[in-house]
Formats: C-alpha cells, sequence, structure tokens
C-alpha cells in the first residue's frame, strides 16, 4: 500500500440507498432490475423488466449506484446501471459519499475480498443476507481521490472493451437470426420470385436455389421441393454424453455440463474440467457445429450451437446432435433457439416438477427443410458472424481475466496504476 493512502471504514465512503417505493408509486416503463437480471461474476446486466408489473415494495436508484445482491447465493451479482430505475429489495442500492468515486466503490464491493467479507457476516440461516452493519465498520485501504479514478477507468476500459463485444455479438446473432426467418420460416426469396421480384440481398446464383412456387403440406403451404421433417429423421448421429465427475483441475478436457449452457452461450473459462481416456476423449469429443440440448431439469431443452470449441467433452445430461452436413445442421441450430422449439419441448414435457425428456424426444420436433443445396449457402452466409462471435468470445473471457487478475493488486496498492500501460502491452 502506497505511502499517501489511509485506512478507513467501508462505512465512510459508501452509504446504502433505501429509498423505498411501493406498487401504487411505480411509473409504467420505469427499468427494474432483479436478481436474475445481473449477471453472476459478469459485472453486466442481462434484460431489465417493467417496474410497473411489481407487486411488492422495491429500492429506488440512480444512474451509476452500486447493485449488490444481498442474498449470500449471490454475492457475486454486482452491477452499475447506466439509468435510473428500480431494484429488488434483495439488492443493495450503494452510493459513493463525497470523497469516494463511485467507480472505484463498484469495483471494490465486486472485488474477491468484499465478497468474501460479505459471506464470513451474512445472518440467518434460510436465505443469508449481507450484514450492512457489519461490513461499514469493515477497515480498507483508500487511495487519494484522483488514484481511485484513475484505477476505475483502467479497470472500466476493460469492462467497456467486454461491453461492446456483448453487444456486436447480439448484432451478429441478430443478424443470423433474422436471415433464417426470412428464408425458412417466413420464404421471402420464393415470395419475391412468385412475385416476379428478384429476391432482396442475394446474388443471381443463389436466388436460382429458391423455388418460384409453394406446396402444400401438413404445415401448410411450404416452398415447392421443400419437406417437412422431424430432425431425428435428417440427423446423422444422437448420442447421450459422458458419465464422470468434474473437477477445477485441468486434468483433462473441458467438461461441459447443463449448468454452462446459458441462453445459447457457454464462458469456456468458467466450464471445469474431468479425466477421460484416449478412447473416451475421441468419443464424447465436441465438434464444431454440433448442436447440445439439456435433457433433464428446469433446464430442458436449453440448447448451444459450438461454434470452434475448445478441447471438450459432454456430459450425460446432454444429448448431441450431428448432421453429415454442416447446413443442416446450422439450419436446425437455429431452429432450437427459436420459440417454436421451446413450445414443442414445454409440450412434451408437459408440467412435471422434474422435466425430463429423452434424446428421441428432444430431436422430434418437425421443421421445414429446404434443399441442402440452400442450406449450405445459409451456412457459408452466417459462418464469418459465427467465426466473429466466437473471437470475441474468446477476447471477452482474456480481458475479463486480466480486470480479474488486475483488480485486487491495484484496490491494495500492491499495482500502481503507472505500472499498468507496460503490464497490459
Amino acid at each position: 500500500m502506497a505511502s499517501e493512502w489511509e485506512v478507513i471504514k467501508f462505512g465512510d465512503c459508501a452509504q446504502r440507498i433505501s429509498d423505498i417505493v411501493q406498487p401504487h408509486q411505480m411509473a409504467e416503463r420505469t427499468p427494474y432490475i432483479g436478481l436474475e437480471h445481473i449477471v453472476e461474476g459478469g459485472l453486466q446486466l442481462n434484460g431489465q423488466a417493467d417496474a410497473s408489473e411489481a407487486t411488492s415494495a422495491k429500492t429506488r436508484f440512480r444512474r451509476g449506484d452500486v447493485l449488490f445482491g444481498k442474498l449470500r447465493p449471490y454475492f457475486r451479482k454486482v452491477v452499475r446501471p447506466k439509468f435510473d430505475g428500480i431494484c429488488s429489495t434483495d439488492i443493495w442500492a450503494v452510493r459513493a459519499k463525497n470523497g469516494s468515486d463511485q467507480g472505484f466503490l463498484f469495483y471494490r464491493m465486486a472485488s474477491q475480498e468484499f465478497i468474501d467479507k460479505s459471506m464470513g457476516a451474512s445472518t440467518g440461516t434460510r436465505m443469508p443476507r449481507a450484514d450492512w452493519g457489519f461490513l461499514s465498520q469493515w477497515e480498507m485501504p483508500l487511495p487519494p481521490l484522483a488514484e481511485q479514478k484513475a484505477i476505475a477507468s483502467i479497470l472500466g476500459a476493460l469492462d467497456d472493451k467486454i461491453e461492446l463485444n456483448r453487444r456486436m455479438n447480439a448484432t451478429l446473432e441478430g443478424m443470423a437470426r433474422a436471415l433464417f426467418q426470412s428464408w425458412f420460416v417466413d420464404f421471402d426469396p420464393v415470395r419475391a420470385k412468385l412475385d416476379g421480384r428478384k429476391p432482396e440481398g442475394m446474388d443471381k446464383a443463389t436466388a436460382a436455389l429458391f423455388p418460384d412456387a409453394f406446396q402444400e403440406s401438413e404445415a401448410g403451404q411450404i416452398p415447392k421441393g421443400w419437406t417437412e421433417d422431424t430432425i431425428k429423421n435428417r440427423a446423422s448421429n444422437i448420442q447421450y454424453g459422458f458419465t464422470q465427475s468434474a473437477t477445477k483441475d485441468p486434468v483433462g478436457p473441458h467438461f461441459l455440463r447443463i449448468t454452462d449452457i446459458s441462453q445459447g452461450r457457454i464462458d469456456w473459462d468458467s466450464v471445469p474440467f474431468c479425466q477421460a481416456t484416449d478412447e473416451e476423449r475421441e468419443k464424447y469429443r465436441i465438434k464444431d457445429g454440433d448442436i447440445f440440448i439439456a435433457r433433464t431439469g428446469a433446464s430442458t431443452g436449453d440448447n448451444i450451437y459450438a461454434v470452434d470449441p475448445p478441447p471438450a467433452v459432454f456430459a450425460s445430461y446432454l444429448i448431441r446432435i450431428q448432421f453429415s452436413s454442416p447446413g443442416l445442421g446450422r439450419l436446425v441450430g437455429e431452429f432450437t433457439r427459436t420459440p417454436g422449439y421451446a413450445s414443442y419441448v414445454a409440450g412434451t414435457i408437459g408440467g412435471s416438477a422434474q422435466p425430463h425428456a429423452s434424446a428421441q424426444t428432444l430431436a422430434g420436433a418437425s421443421i421445414v427443410f429446404p434443399t441442402e443445396e440452400i442450406a449450405n449457402v445459409y451456412y457459408r452466409t452466417v459462418r464469418p458472424l459465427d467465426l466473429t462471435r466466437a473471437a470475441n468470445d474468446r477476447e471477452s473471457r482474456t480481458l475479463a481475466t486480466l480486470r480479474d487478475t488486475l483488480l485486487p493488486k491495484l484496490l491494495s496498492g500492491e499495482l500502481s496504476v503507472a505500472s499498468i500501460p507496460k503490464i497490459t502491452e
């Protein structure tokens, strides 16, 4: 710790906001943040709701306040929103006092040290909560205000790039989804040719692959020459996963489990490892273009289309679906991310308290298949988008690791702000 730093109590630089709002006071379109909207350990939001739908009292926060999940299972849910709004009373809204920087306070509360202190002082048995009274007395080193701002700026630059990558990936994902919707749901190229128009956004050779008429099917009118079929009838392989124990130690390949899949994404840095023989590695090796679907528990039906994966195998509560054609695989990979597939899964498992579905059931959904040529054109069109998303995810994981490495060293004074440019070059 530098000599000009002082040791103060946490409560001397931070205040907990207790501006409680009742349901009838919540205006329509006021953003609402619950614990479900904060990414654990990611220091970012994953959506929001409308506060007017609330049925109980909430806490009002201002743009830039630190929101911290105060229940023990959610201590790693920390975020700093860029808007005014309402949050759950299970979340602390914390604001820096005069002489303290709000950005520095955010990273202080996101640090493992603060989380550990919260863990050690949590009270209650059924759902332990952090104890503000205890934490406010916690003594910690505090640099001068200018250095607080500089530290927050360095860490914030890393988070800004991570957020930029996230927004870019959302845009790329939306582009692939929009093309799927246009070609394989709305049949826009076929309708254009039927009307004597040139299909938009495609060259002459691609347009020639689409028919100019429809035919009747059990699914209604579909493009002429296309067929409605189940996923399992078109798949080249449907397979259950590997039964093994996971470990954080890198003793073998990554071990993909249901809990590692969230909204069509995988944070490979958080995926554990497992021991596997050469034969097991080959049998369960995750390949580019594989589709994985959860077959049990609350996440039944959740899925991922693998793009450029690291060395990994997959667990037994997942099923793998593979196709001989990369185009058909990418087509089905996009379809399984649609509300239509989610509705199909919900219908097959019903209202079971312990959802479970077989591989044949999860692969039993029907889809209108184009010709393999058209499917492969779709694959080649969206492949650059997929690869860019994968590269962005890898870069974001690297940046997050750098941030998490620098954070405790900067907060403790072990590293000076002046030394950071040399480290990050």
